[in-house]
């Protein structure tokens, strides 16, 4: 049998545990103020969540799909998409078991980078694209602390002019629309973790255009997204709606608001102005937002806990273009 056709099977299956692994790290960053201020249990929570991923994934998925499988580099062939694809799984999945909020976003652009640096050199990589997605890491966390902060002090000011108990049911009434908000909104950027480096190979291999092509992949993904939150996504969803700091209604509502307004905001108005979603880390824009509504509130912050986390995000960059990079130098050359 053809080594590409074993390789894109392989490669194929580890994009469903890649998906997977999304769901089991991201789900969090949806559903943790609403579960960490009481207003869902984890199970409601998960089914809404499950629901508008899927819509924002089918709708708007490709957005950042083109971004990640023909913006950062020319092209992705299967064993690069291989390489990518299990470099990301094996950080991804390692940082979930231990419960960390990392970037999946991150692990996938950086594994991109480390096979574009074997396969095509630093004049292959697209550092006009590549540049304007780290700045959009950076501020996606700042605009969602700020905007989190912000939202708190209206919301905070707006319920001490109101009878509590209506303000209350109203509250919540908001955060479970804001969760939805933002499974959307994670659908739309966070699919193409998983699926966008085989944009190129789907479109070429089933002589389809490449907008059906990413509709197919993020219905394909978003399966494995949904598997993922609902078998291990309790861990780390448990971390930061309870262990970064004690959220109540108010700080809830205005981190759940500001990170999916954020999230959105980054996938659709670059899309819109230069044909490229940004493909932003959704779990620092949710720990941003979390940071920012508590820090608003004045509640404490556990530093142990925050400590950790950001350290995993800084080894996240090297450790994803390394092993990408290895893998796709050992890869071909078995294949050639």
């Amino acid at each position: 049998m053809d080594i590409s056709i074993i390789l894109l099977a392989l490669g194929l299956l580890l994009a469903f545990v890649m998906s997977m692994n999304l769901g089991g790290n991201d789900a969090a960053n949806p559903t943790s103020a609403a579960i960490g201020s009481g207003v869902l249990t984890l199970k409601r929570a998960l089914v809404f969540f499950s629901i508008f991923v899927f819509l924002g994934a089918v709708l708007q998925g490709s957005m950042v799909m083109k971004t990640i499988g023909k913006g950062i580099v020319p092209e992705i062939d299967i064993v690069g998409a291989f390489a990518i694809i299990l470099s990301a799984n094996i950080w991804i999945f390692a940082a979930t078991m231990r419960g960390m909020a990392i970037s999946t976003t991150h692990s996938i652009i950086c594994a991109v980078i480390g096979y574009g640096l074997v396969e095509f050199g630093l004049g292959g990589i697209n550092l006009g694209v590549l540049g304007t997605i780290v700045l959009s890491w950076i501020a996606s966390p700042l605009c969602s602390l700020a905007l989190a902060y912000l939202l708190f002090k209206m919301i905070d000011s707006y319920a001490d002019r109101n009878e509590e108990a209506k303000i209350q049911k109203f509250f919540s009434y908001l955060l479970i629309g804001s969760l939805c908000f933002s499974a959307y909104s994670f659908g739309a950027n966070d699919v193409a973790n998983a699926t966008g480096v085989y944009v190129t190979i789907a479109s070429q291999m089933g002589h389809i255009p490449d907008s059906l092509a990413m509709v197919e992949l993020a219905v394909f993904g978003t399966i494995g997204i949904i598997l993922g939150a609902v078998l291990f996504g309790p861990k780390v969803i448990r971390t930061l709606a309870f262990r970064v700091t004690r959220l109540d209604l108010p700080t809830g509502l205005a981190a759940s608001l500001s990170n999916a307004m954020v999230v959105y905001l980054f996938t659709t108005v670059p899309y819109i102005l230069f044909g490229y979603g940004l493909p932003i880390s959704t779990s620092y824009a949710a720990v941003g937002a979390i940071l920012g509504a508590s820090i608003a509130a004045k509640k404490k912050l556990s530093k142990n806990t925050s400590v950790y986390l950001i350290s995993y995000w800084l080894i996240t960059v090297p450790a994803n273009i390394l092993l990408s990079g290895a893998v796709v130098y050992l890869l071909k050359m078995l294949v050639v």
